[in-house]
């Protein structure tokens, strides 16, 4: 495979199934709504959705938001320079499946944040189920729209120990984040990275 297709099959791959996932997810699930994967309680589709980062981390208000998507799309653009400058010169594939990997999920989440608000309806708590290009116009204007989330697995329930500080007695989940298939797109992007320079060291 040349190192052109692979970057291209990378970004269009994931792309369209994280786009494709995100808008089954959407206009067919309630907001909060779950159910298993594959009959396991410790592995869940969840429908949520968030305004910031990654793993529902975020910036406050309209002003933060509009900032991190402005910042995003800055981000990526820049990211899409270098990986054609690295295709240019012939960088290796795996340094390129890392790079194409970031800028894949990291696309996928800016169509969230720039479109999504224009072209759904809002998703309700309490059965209402958004549409996609809704007769009476999207739930927000442009750059203000929210990231699909879904992913979910809390693998371990327990409690605190009492000798813990602040926190003895009290319940904690791992692992809690909940995310999407653009999400693991970038962590693997950067495991790929940081292996690959490690294997690289002297």
């Amino acid at each position: 495979m040349s190192r052109k297709a692979l970057v291209i099959g990378i970004l269009l791959t994931v792309l369209v199934l994280d786009q494709a996932l995100k808008i089954w997810v959407k206009t067919h699930l309630y907001y909060g709504e779950q159910f298993e994967l594959l009959g396991m309680d410790r592995a869940l589709i969840h429908f949520v959705e968030n305004n910031g980062m990654a793993f529902g981390l975020s910036l406050g208000g309209r002003i933060g938001k509009l900032l991190l998507t402005g910042f995003r799309i800055v981000a990526v653009t820049l990211l899409g320079y270098y990986l054609y400058r690295l295709l240019r010169e012939r960088a290796s594939r795996w340094l390129l499946a890392a790079f194409a990997c970031i800028e894949a999920g990291a696309i996928g989440n800016i169509v969230d944040s720039v479109f999504y608000g224009v072209l759904f309806s809002d998703s309700g708590p309490h059965g209402g189920v958004a549409t996609l290009l809704p007769a009476g116009g999207g739930y927000e204007s442009l750059f203000y729209g929210r990231v699909v989330d879904m992913f979910y697995f809390p693998l371990f329930y327990g409690v605190y120990p009492d000798w813990v500080p602040w926190l003895g007695g009290a319940p904690f989940l791992f692992f809690r984040p909940i995310f999407n298939l653009a999400d693991v797109s970038i962590s693997l992007g950067v495991m790929l990275l940081l292996t690959y320079y490690y294997l690289r060291k002297p």
